[in-house]
């Protein structure tokens, strides 16, 4: 009889199922988030986008997240109505912000319009495109601390880290895929909106594998009311809640730390390609192929390290051990001496480790530090702040790009495109790098004085 009465998170079939299914879901985002990333030369040559306009186009992914506080609002929508609720809608919003881009890049009705925005002009093309993009990721934004939150419901106390780390791994192979097949899927079909089409395909299978998710979730509730059926209800989202988040040290170092590492990644890899061609002499329709070897990586490294942490923990001092390597990745990126493909496949590789450590550690340590019934609207805030760094980051490379590193110009495929100096844009991500090092450091110190305990293993004996 004490068997019937068990939680379905409890059946690690079940559990690691769910996760595999909205894994699903996140790869499909994460593979129209960096497609364009392999792009840049395309749209330079065919659709006549210059760095700036490309950058403009790349920062359009935070918009709403930080200016509309769209992030802030997903978390309480998440807090308030649960998963399931807030998980479809998002997915909806990726597929309607994809459908919008794919117009914009695909059809000849914005050519040649110029549209006055207040104190800048910007091409229809352009904008209609980053509205688009725009859309779509306070969708991706919104999925992204979702999942969070379902992963922490079905694996609060078990392998927590590991599940973390496998559902970023799904993630990094769309992002991947991305970097690897955009330019080829283009060159196919001639077209440089090809691989945005299948994006959409493929945001509308996930719209249908998370809604296969919410079936299990419900049996998951059903299950937990059948173990505890005088449970307390989880108590709703007050605006106190708010106000506690924000007003707590570590919740801040934890989000800094987010902000500035992830600021020397994703922004990275959207001009990694064009590096590529540019410093180290590749050919472009391979340039986005070292760029993809990341991704690969952590594919397997996030879940080891997720794993480590689970049993060993030390999640703190994993965070800096990764924001140091980043430095010194993207310190020998600046070098102008070392400019040879295979130094470029190296640096990737190394970069990679870091970007598998910090994170394995960092998103399973906030259910540490915050209450569950918080965490929907702690981790929209941490999204919320790193949305900041994705949306400004790139505008500042691309305006430093064109302001500072054109050295000349190049036919390359029957097109006329720019040649760059990348030193200066790298010298920039050396420089959020090390303020990752300092947070990181005052998060370890932290939790010294409060006992998170986030240098303990995750995982609780049966």
């Amino acid at each position: 009889m004490q068997e019937l009465r068990k939680s379905l998170r409890d059946s690690k079939i079940a559990r690691w199922t769910a996760l595999g299914v909205v894994a699903f879901t996140m790869l499909c985002g994460y593979y129209l988030t960096d497609v364009m990333a392999p792009l840049k030369g395309l749209l330079e040559g065919q659709l006549h986008w210059d760095s700036s306009e490309y950058g403009f186009f790349t920062s359009a992914y935070g918009w709403f997240n930080v200016f509309l506080l769209m992030l802030l609002f997903g978390g309480i929508i998440l807090d308030k109505m649960g998963v399931r609720f807030t998980g479809m809608m998002a997915s909806i919003i990726m597929v309607v912000g994809t459908a919008v881009k794919y117009w914009a890049v695909s059809t000849h009705m914005l050519d040649g319009q110029i549209w006055n925005l207040y104190f800048f002009e910007v091409k229809a093309q352009v904008m209609v495109a980053a509205l688009g993009f725009a859309i779509f990721g306070v969708g991706i934004e919104v999925a992204g601390i979702t999942v969070s939150k379902i992963i922490v419901k079905w694996f609060k106390g078990k392998e927590l880290a590991l599940a973390m780390g496998l559902e970023m791994a799904t993630a990094r192979l769309g992002t991947a895929l991305a970097l690897s097949t955009g330019l080829p899927i283009a060159k196919y079909f001639d077209s440089v909106s090809a691989p945005i089409l299948v994006c959409l395909i493929m945001l509308c299978i996930g719209l249908i594998a998370f809604f296969i998710y919410t079936f299990m979730d419900k049996k998951l509730d059903a299950s937990e009311l059948n173990l505890n059926p005088d449970q307390e209800p989880e108590e709703a989202f007050q605006v106190s809640d708010v106000w506690n988040i924000i007003t707590n040290k570590g919740w801040w170092y934890i989000a800094i730390l987010c902000v500035l590492f992830y600021s020397t990644v994703f922004p990275f890899l959207k001009f990694a390609a064009d590096l590529m061609v540019n410093k180290f002499g590749v050919e472009p329709s391979l340039a986005g192929a070292i760029p993809a070897m990341l991704p690969f990586g952590t594919i397997l490294l996030t879940p080891f390290f997720g794993n480590l942490y689970d049993r060993k923990g030390h999640g703190a001092t994993i965070m800096i051990i990764g924001a140091a390597l980043i430095v010194l990745v993207h310190t020998l990126f600046s070098v102008p001496l070392f400019n040879h493909w295979t130094f470029a496949i190296f640096l990737i590789i190394l970069l990679g480790i870091g970007f598998s450590l910090v994170p394995s550690a960092m998103w399973p340590s906030v259910p540490k530090i915050i209450p569950e019934n918080q965490l929907g609207t702690a981790y929209a805030l941490i999204f919320l702040v790193q949305n900041v760094g994705l949306s400004l980051v790139p505008l500042l490379i691309g305006w430093v790009l064109d302001k500072y590193c054109i050295t000349g110009q190049i036919q390359q495929e029957g097109l006329t495109v720019n040649t760059y100096n990348y030193t200066l844009p790298m010298m920039i991500f050396t420089g959020f790098g090390i303020l990752a090092v300092v947070f990181a450091f005052l998060l370890k110190a932290e939790d010294r004085k409060k006992g998170y305990g986030l240098e303990k293993p995750n995982m609780k004996s049966e």
